[in-house]
């Protein structure tokens, strides 16, 4: 099959060394992530591959992957986001009636952007439901990302951009650490230094530690030493790579029931909670979580093979759907 998949980040989207407290265009990055490991993943799958980046790339992209400046017109299918500036594939595609296909990757039902299509894929049940839809894929990441350790230390980790850490249950995860008696490091980096001034402020007023952005190793060591990451959050979730990364570190989750946490959180890999009592007690046991069993779970279901595999699926599912609206002309 010939792909052709778009993103508006530099390759690579996750850069091995992050930003501390500076300011930076993507705070989080997971959709441009998920996309270089999509464009990875179908390359391995032998598909051809075509990777429109407007921006190019800072390092070499991986074997079976072409970069393009410009949409191709000869592609069995389009995959963009719904990121800033991703119109320019599906605008291509509609235009010429091609199959093509938006990963949506968090809850955008409150904005003015257009609403969603039939050829939308969510990356949670959860969040399909929400634009009553039963397209989703599970997000992947690639294991070799991350430090596995059983060996873990006396601190809970909550990681978000600083625009969306209060959403995502900052002033919770502070609370539960003073009454848990443990302490909390938050890493995170936003959009601009008063968002991040913002977060570092609370974190010294509730007694946190703010190490502000984190990548590559530092970011793997982090996740590996952790007792657990802490996710207390009341936004409607998509997929949160946070709870995946953690999981891939052998390190348990805690957190809400919030959109589509429990489709990454079993109850043998960390706890789900509804008030900062369930949080605190939850802490209390995470020594009966197995560090093994959390890796082999990340390993089992959110694998970034498992997740191009998935989406060959739905492309082919689409392509399908497309040929067959044609047909009934």
């Amino acid at each position: 099959m010939r792909i052709l998949i778009a993103a508006n980040h530099r390759y690579p989207c996750f850069r091995p060394v992050g930003s501390g407290l500076q300011p930076t265009e993507f705070p989080s990055g997971s959709g441009g992530h998920i996309q270089d490991l999509l464009a990875r993943g179908l390359a391995e799958l032998d598909h051809q591959v075509f990777y429109l980046l407007k921006r190019g790339c800072e390092t070499p992209l991986p074997p079976g992957i072409e970069l393009v400046s410009d949409p191709i017109d000869d592609a069995d299918i389009y995959q963009t986001t719904g990121a800033p500036g991703a119109n320019l594939v599906s605008d291509f595609a509609t235009q010429r009636g091609l199959p093509w296909v938006l990963s949506c990757h968090l809850d955008r039902t409150g904005s003015n952007e257009a609403a969603a299509t039939d050829n939308w894929i969510f990356v949670s049940r959860s969040l399909a439901r929400t634009y009553r839809s039963s397209r989703f894929v599970l997000n992947g990441l690639d294991p070799a990302d991350f430090q596995f350790s059983a060996s873990k230390q006396p601190f809970l980790l909550f990681m978000a951009p600083a625009e969306r850490a209060l959403s995502k249950g900052l002033d919770t995860a502070i609370a539960v650490s003073r009454r848990a008696g443990i302490r909390l490091v938050v890493a995170g980096t936003g959009g601009s230094q008063d968002a991040i001034d913002r977060v570092a402020g609370v974190c010294r007023e509730g007694g946190a530690d703010y190490i502000g952005d984190i990548r590559g190793a530092a970011k793997a060591e982090w996740l590996a030493a952790a007792k657990a990451v802490i996710l207390p959050s009341q936004a409607n979730e998509g997929c949160p790579l946070t709870l995946i990364e953690a999981l891939m570190s052998g390190t348990p989750v805690i957190a809400s029931d919030a959109g589509g946490i429990p489709e990454v959180v079993s109850p043998e890999v960390g706890y789900l909670c509804r008030g900062e009592d369930d949080y605190v007690r939850a802490v209390g046991r995470l020594d009966e979580i197995s560090s093994e069993r959390c890796r082999a779970h990340a390993l089992e279901h959110f694998h970034y093979k498992r997740m191009a595999q998935d989406y060959v699926g739905e492309f082919e599912r689409e392509i399908a759907r497309r040929a067959g609206a044609h047909n009934g002309r």
